[in-house]
């Protein structure tokens, strides 16, 4: 049943992955050409989803840990977060001076059903995949899914190359979008989940056990994983601002972009599965951050949309060790029999970082300029790849009192 459950779960985060890709990469330029959005707002396509996760988490576990089974309530939030895209389609005929707020509102509302269906997954999914498979499990997933979100984004990329500026366009990538979100829903129901298996170890009766923050190692990682996607994601806005705006880069130039950064990500998946099975995953994490810290340097030494396709590539090498490890790192560090109480609390943390970070990178693409903004950003991440060192070195000084992968 377990291996049904992987070849199912790949299955089911292909055709999440292609709903999200298609429509999530193209956010930042449907707003600034077809809605005329400032840079305030382009910001908010990346603050406002984790405010509403920051609002929704808490109440979500709860959900999670009363629901009989978690497939369900998983497979009815994709469902109502994918009827957004229907209303998306209509944001167009909405007066000027409104529209772009009406699609934050969308997009802010979209992230109520995703959060709980992200937490929903997250510990579903630790409870059908073996901790001795969990390493290779997601390697191979990654790597598929980023195959598919490869082929989906370059695939939009090449049908709209020449309509950047066609709202008609847009609206059939919604659609589009809505229709992958059915394939999800139906994929993720087919999902054989043992019940007793779904609900998890911990005690329902309890909010929340404040106990967790006695394990030493996970409040290392805690504190090391929430400073580094501070730094990561302040610069998520400038990017976006900086490929459309300073660089002038359409959709196909977004898609290509795109593109080299998951070829990067397909061929490194098992290189960072590798290292980290001969190292660890903090130490080897140590040098994904690194290689993050460089990007925001190098993007902004030139506009040359070539060159840029050059520096997303090799973005997306250390994004492949960041995405598997992150969330290793998350299950490895997390008690087991409090692992719900571990991912929420760092869900609910993650998404008040998530939602500070932006607005501080827009700030100072504001106050400095986006030459300064995207130095400090790279500053940032650098310091992170260090406070992660000094975790990883605590690490191995120190018997570790989690579950290990």
């Amino acid at each position: 049943m377990r291996q049904y459950n992987e070849k199912i779960s790949i299955y089911h985060g292909m055709a999440s992955t292609i709903a999200n890709n298609i429509t999530g990469n193209f956010f930042p330029i449907f707003a600034i050409t077809i809605l005329g959005a400032t840079n305030y707002q382009v910001g908010l396509i990346s603050s406002l989803p984790p405010l509403m996760a920051l609002l929704i988490t808490i109440p979500a576990a709860v959900m999670i840990n009363k629901a009989h089974t978690q497939k369900k309530l998983v497979a009815g939030s994709v469902m109502l977060a994918r009827l957004i895209f229907l209303l998306m389609i209509g944001i167009i005929y909405l007066p000027a001076e409104s529209a772009a707020w009406f699609f934050l509102g969308l997009v802010a509302l979209m992230n109520v059903p995703n959060t709980v269906a992200n937490i929903g997954w997250q510990a579903f999914i630790s409870n059908i995949v073996d901790e001795s498979r969990r390493g290779a499990f997601f390697s191979d997933r990654n790597r598929l899914l980023t195959v598919a979100g490869l082929i989906s984004t370059l695939t939009i990329g090449l049908v709209m190359r020449d309509a950047s500026e066609s709202a008609l366009a847009y609206q059939i990538v919604f659609g589009l979008a809505f229709t992958f979100g059915l394939l999800e829903v139906f994929l993720l129901m087919k999902h054989k989940e043992e019940i007793g298996e779904s609900v998890g170890p911990i005690v329902k009766k309890k909010l929340m056990d404040w106990s967790i923050f006695k394990h030493s190692n996970y409040v290392w990682f805690l504190l090391a994983a929430l400073f580094f996607n501070f730094a990561w994601q302040m610069a998520w806005g400038i990017f976006n601002i900086y490929n459309v705006r300073i660089a002038g880069a359409t959709i196909f130039w977004l898609s290509i972009f795109s593109a080299g950064a998951s070829l990067a990500q397909i061929f490194s998946f098992p290189l960072w599965k590798k290292w980290a099975d001969k190292k660890s995953n903090t130490a080897v994490f140590v040098w994904a951050a690194i290689g993050m810290a460089t990007t925001p340097f190098l993007t902004v030494l030139s506009t040359n949309l070539y060159y840029l396709t050059i520096v997303q590539t090799t973005s997306g090498f250390f994004v492949a060790g960041v995405v598997l490890l992150l969330f290793n790192l998350l299950l490895e560090q997390s008690p087991s029999e409090k692992r719900t109480y571990c991912i929420t609390t760092y869900n609910v943390l993650l998404s008040v970082v998530a939602f500070i970070a932006p607005q501080v990178g827009i700030g100072l693409l504001e106050w400095l300029g986006v030459n300064m903004a995207m130095n400090i950003s790279s500053i940032l991440r650098f310091t992170s790849a260090g406070l992660f060192f000094l975790v990883s070195m605590k690490y191995a000084k120190t018997p570790n009192t989690t579950v290990q992968l």
